[in-house]
């Protein structure tokens, strides 16, 4: 990855600044703080899948956000340049990006501490939010096949039914947000049913009751009815990875929560 790392530095006419590489998931990506011919301060992220696979939603994402949100009034790293290469079977995507410098929330996706932040962060994202819902794509986030499946084995209730579907971010979690506000990671945006954003934070915040709470206060459709196939959702998709072995320190606010929605 370090060698197609530096050789699409070189193709995209960048230098790559030591010391800050960030490794993804089980080595699939490879991020570091770089440089522009100009000067600007840039991110490079390589993502290498092999070669038959290097298509769709998850490969296509960023790009996709670019043409759709640009830089979402300022709260979205643009996407400055994008190159492709393939070697031995296995493609590799370059995605160069303006530079955040801002530290995310969290390092990890589960919120571990408590978080102050204020009015106008929150206003800030519920604003933001808004308007990626409102934009019109048919890239898919969640599809109903899961929700019919999921639900029922790890909620244990029916699927509810979608009153609304719209577009999400569909990863938000702390991990993928900083002070100001920056929206990070958009591999996996596209439609799914309303809501879906703000219960995947309320999720990844239930650790830690007083921000939980402040999600819930800026998201009132957490607790309508409207609100429901989002949250069955969201805690479906994350018990099921409880019980793949991840997530393990949420298993129990997980079961709580799925309790509440059987109850409603």
């Amino acid at each position: 990855m370090r060698t197609h790392h530096a050789r699409a530095a070189n193709a995209l006419d960048v230098r790559v600044e030591p010391g800050g590489e960030f490794w993804g998931w089980a080595g699939r990506t490879l991020g570091a703080p770089a440089r522009t011919a100009a000067g600007a301060p840039a991110w490079l992220r390589l993502v290498s899948a092999p070669e038959a696979k290097a298509s769709g939603k998850l490969w296509d994402g960023a790009r996709d956000a670019q043409h759709a949100f640009g830089d979402l009034d300022g709260h979205r790293p643009e996407l400055l340049a994008v190159h492709d290469a393939v070697d031995d079977g296995t493609a590799y995507r370059a995605e160069l990006s303006a530079r955040v410098d801002q530290p995310v929330l969290s390092d990890d996706p589960v919120l571990q501490h408590d978080l102050q932040l204020p009015g106008s962060w929150w206003a800030d994202l519920t604003k933001t939010l808004e308007k990626v819902s409102a934009t019109v794509t048919d890239r898919v986030a969640v599809r109903q096949q899961y929700m019919d499946r999921a639900i029922p084995e790890f909620v244990g209730i029916p699927a509810p039914d979608v009153t609304c579907w719209t577009t999400a971010h569909a990863d938000l979690h702390w991990a993928n947000l900083t002070k100001p506000l920056r929206l990070l990671d958009w591999e996996s945006w596209g439609q799914a049913p309303e809501g879906f954003d703000a219960a995947t934070l309320y999720a990844y915040s239930l650790l830690q009751e007083n921000v939980a709470a402040r999600v819930r206060e800026a998201f009132p459709i957490l607790g309508s009815p409207a609100g429901l196939a989002a949250e069955a959702t969201v805690c479906a998709q994350l018990l099921q990875t409880v019980a793949r072995g991840d997530n393990l320190t949420l298993e129990d606010q997980l079961r709580d929560w799925s309790g509440e929605l059987r109850r409603r």
